[in-house]
């Protein structure tokens, strides 16, 4: 687990600062000595996250999930769970909602850039979000997300416990969530 999430751990922000991907320039303190390599940050991240983060085991927790899954099946294969499709007026306005200034997900398409999208390209967004509602399958690379740390504010930058985790999400995989939503709380 730690080293997949030491390939997704693509960069270290300062605080709020506007830095590209990067690590600190301090190397970062690890019980084995000093990760002074970007590898070796992103390990002693990802190392510290998977102490501080461990899977669910309470037996409640999986009935849940096991009860909301016979539920989804259900609905799926009743006859009057016809999906409502998306248009691209909706689809439009989901992006024209966007704040620019939200950093882009594992995709790096810009929200900026998505606003200006011709309406060809608005109907195609259409069209294969469409097709997700019908066939009930949500697209593997939707599953993604940059994972990013920031600084905590007013801690030493040296430690790997200094630093929280950010899951980037893809901005089309969110615009089509927003419109899933509201057909949810809607019905």
């Amino acid at each position: 687990m730690a080293e997949q999430a030491g390939q997704q751990a693509t960069g270290i922000k300062r605080g709020y600062s506007d830095q590209r991907d990067s690590f600190p320039s301090l190397p970062l303190v690890i019980p084995g000595g000093i990760a002074l390599s970007d590898y070796e940050k992103a390990e002693a991240l990802a190392d510290n996250l998977d102490t501080q983060f461990q899977p669910v085991s309470d037996p409640s927790v999986t009935a849940v999930i096991e009860m909301i899954d016979m539920a989804l099946r259900s609905y799926f294969l009743s006859p009057d769970s016809e999906p409502q499709l998306t248009t691209p007026d909706e689809v439009h306005e989901a992006i024209r909602d966007l704040k620019v200034s939200k950093a882009p997900g594992p995709n790096g398409i810009p929200n900026r850039a998505l606003k200006h999208l011709p309406k060809r390209a608005v109907s195609l967004l259409a069209h294969i979000f469409n097709v997700v509602l019908r066939t009930h399958h949500f697209p593997q690379t939707w599953k993604h997300a940059r994972v990013i740390s920031i600084l905590k504010l007013g801690k030493y930058p040296a430690l790997p416990s200094s630093y929280w985790p950010i899951s980037l999400l893809d901005t089309i995989r969110k615009s089509f969530e927003k419109i899933l939503l509201a057909r949810v709380l809607y019905v």
